[in-house]
């Protein structure tokens, strides 16, 4: 190992600042590890938005890009004909969407990634892992590495590509639609390539390479969603595997991550709140790794390095937004922070800057839809609780009239720190087509405005999340966006308890709801601690078996508890048979006992009364979401269609246009 890492990593070892202590009152020790060593260190407020025109070509990263059509059937790729080039003067949006408009529709469903690496291009041909040289990665000419086939697995796909550093391994995980479960297969690159080795139930893995130019891979085994196992591994004539660190606290899961510059290899320990990051070094990976700072709650950070120098983003000192510690370099090494807005459409992504400005430019130009962004200026959905600014974002065709007789489809999550999901699929564009509004929601406890919008929506402050949803929905109504008896919500997952809250208490708002692998049975699953992810989750819905408070608060929300005789929205539930993440034992329940209300209310009523209808439908398979059933989407789709009494016959039609039935 060089000597100047050597010290570099004596250094950090020793003295590397304690970042949530050196927050608070008392002195600590090593505190003065930024002017004793580096006193370029300095913390400052980073802006996303100047590091996102600044971004890193896709090119000069992993590049997650389309494959081409398969069938596990036929290996031979699908060729794309009557190709025309752009003319070169062509406006950039106008490109974006002429490739859009004029690629074969029927080519939507499969995105697979692709990886570069030295000269050569990785990436899934038909049912096989394959790599051509980078000029010559569109002309068909590839060379197979892997028969994903030999796995035996129902439709495998590849889901991520790791190469060695000298290309004498490649990596890959493969899973199949109906589960989370993957396997890492280990190719050995010759003239004849061969499977080396192949691990079961692998998360993350990252390549490193050592003293003796051996190739190392590290990866993490998931166990019942759980990733708290490291294990290292070498192939070849000095072949091993070994477990490397294992996470003793439940509550916390391992990844890993290789810096940028791939010098150093991190292994990030972290659950909902606090985080703590080790170092191994990506030149001597049989040494200890080295701790750069102690887990503290409520203390978030993530490394990167270059130049060895560490840039280190934390959430220290104010909750409300990461700030970034780092040298004195003027351009900051962090990873994008997921403020893409991503459209796929016809196996191509568009990512989009810039989100309230190149958003609006593009769809607004392609004369397809408008968007109507609420929330970033004084305009915005004013929450009925607190009077909180809600954003909102607004999706309908230019050249709709009367928009209060249109049908509303109503997005949203809350929950997590996570961002709504905006990403274009099919059915969304063809709704929007057919005459459908999109709105979608982005109420406290996701993460759209910084970890205070999620503080703001988590634990005892759940119920903001239901308020800014009615606010919403009723300020939608307001401004002339449909009206109730046309009004739909869909949710999935967690978004599920804001959802199935609002149908407790106001269904007047809605007329139908669809919800996929939905969570409504809140306190009776945070209190079976034997579920894979409830001990994990404590930080978002609190502990009702411990503290009464969290308890009775639960009470007031979970969708289960709060079922009562009264008039419902029709509802359809999409819900997974193995699905270890959301139980189906809680789903079952929830319908059983929704059902028993409505019928309820329905002998209270009288005759005339038209009750409405709930469907759950069961799909097989342990995946937790299936995005691209076709089978989920044309039953959600009719269902939303018949409950509000809406012709589906042009909408259907038109769907065959992107998806294969």
């Amino acid at each position: 190992m060089q000597q100047k890492t050597k010290l570099f990593l004596q250094v950090l070892k020793y003295s590397i600042p304690q970042l949530g202590k050196c927050m608070q009152k008392q002195p600590l020790n090593h505190c003065n590890f930024a002017d004793h060593y580096y006193n370029r260190i300095k913390l400052k407020k980073y802006h996303l938005t100047k590091y996102l025109q600044n971004k890193p070509k896709i090119s000069e990263l992993a590049r997650n890009i389309p494959s081409r059509s398969f069938s596990c059937k036929d290996l031979q790729p699908v060729k794309q004909e009557n190709e025309k080039p752009l003319p070169e003067n062509m406006d950039a949006f106008e490109k974006v969407r002429t490739r859009l408009e004029t690629q074969p529709q029927e080519e939507y469903e499969i995105i697979n990634v692709e990886v570069k690496h030295g000269g050569f291009v990785y990436y899934q041909e038909g049912c096989c892992l394959v790599r051509s040289k980078d000029e010559e990665a569109d002309n068909d000419n590839y060379e197979v590495l892997f028969n994903l086939e030999e796995l035996k697995l129902d439709q495998p796909f590849i889901d991520c590509i790791r190469v060695a550093p000298d290309e004498k391994y490649v990596a890959a995980k493969i899973r199949t639609e109906d589960s989370e479960a993957s396997t890492c297969v280990v190719i050995k690159l010759s003239d004849q390539p061969v499977m080396e080795a192949s691990f079961p139930n692998v998360s993350s893995f990252e390549w490193v390479k050592d003293e003796e130019d051996e190739d190392v891979l590290f990866y993490t085994f998931q166990r019942n969603l759980r990733c708290n196992d490291v294990y290292r591994a070498t192939f070849g004539d000095n072949k091993r595997n070994e477990r490397f660190y294992t996470e003793k606290d439940p509550s916390y899961f391992v990844f890993l991550y290789l810096t940028k510059d791939s010098r150093f290899l991190t292994m990030n320990i972290m659950n909902k709140m606090t985080s703590e990051v080790w170092l191994i070094d990506g030149l001597s990976p049989w040494d200890p790794p080295v701790l750069i700072q102690k887990r503290i709650y409520g203390v978030l950070y993530y490394v990167e390095h270059r130049d060895d120098e560490l840039y280190i983003l934390t959430n220290v000192g104010e909750p409300t937004e990461f700030k970034l510690m780092r040298t004195a370099a003027d351009t900051p090494a962090i990873m994008n922070w997921d403020l893409f807005f991503t459209m796929k459409r016809n196996t191509k992504v568009i990512d989009l800057d810039m989100f309230k400005d190149h958003c609006v430019l593009f769809l607004k130009h392609s004369n397809l839809l408008y968007v109507n962004v609420i929330g970033l200026a004084d305009d915005s959905v004013r929450s009925l609780k607190d009077g909180k600014l809600v954003p909102m974002t607004i999706f309908h065709k230019t050249d709709s009239e009367d928009l209060q007789k249109k049908p509303l489809l109503v997005h949203v999550y809350g929950a997590y720190g996570m961002d709504l999901k905006m990403n274009f699929r099919p059915e969304r564009r063809v709704l929007v087509d057919d005459g459908w509004i999109l709105a979608y929601c982005h109420v406290r406890g996701g993460g759209e405005l910084g970890l205070q919008w999620h503080a703001d929506g988590r634990l005892t402050k759940k119920l903001n999340g239901l308020a800014d949803l009615e606010a919403c929905i009723k300020t939608l109504h307001g401004q002339g966006f449909s009206q109730p008896s046309l009004t739909t919500l869909t949710a999935f997952s967690a978004g599920g308890v804001l959802a199935g809250a609002l149908c407790n208490s106001n269904p007047e708002l809605l007329r139908a709801v669809t919800l996929e692998a939905p969570f409504l049975d809140v306190l009776n699953t945070m209190m079976d601690t034997t579920l894979p992810l409830t001990l994990e989750e404590l930080e978002e819905w609190g502990n009702p078996s411990s503290d009464e408070k969290y308890k009775n608060y639960i009470k007031r929300y979970c969708p289960y508890q709060n079922i009562k005789p009264q008039h419902y929205p029709s509802i359809h539930i999409t819900a997974y048979e193995n699905d270890e993440r959301v139980p189906l034992k809680g789903i079952v329940s929830y319908t059983e006992k929704l059902k028993e209300a409505i019928m309820e209310h329905t002998k209270n009523t009288g005759e005339g009364y038209q009750a409405p209808n709930i469907i759950l439908d069961i799909q097989p398979g342990g995946n937790h979401v299936i995005e691209d059933s076709h089978k989920k989407i044309t039953a959600q789709i009719k269902f939303l269609y018949e409950e509000l009494g809406l012709d589906s016959t042009s909408v259907f039609e038109d769907l065959k246009k992107y998806l294969k039935f």
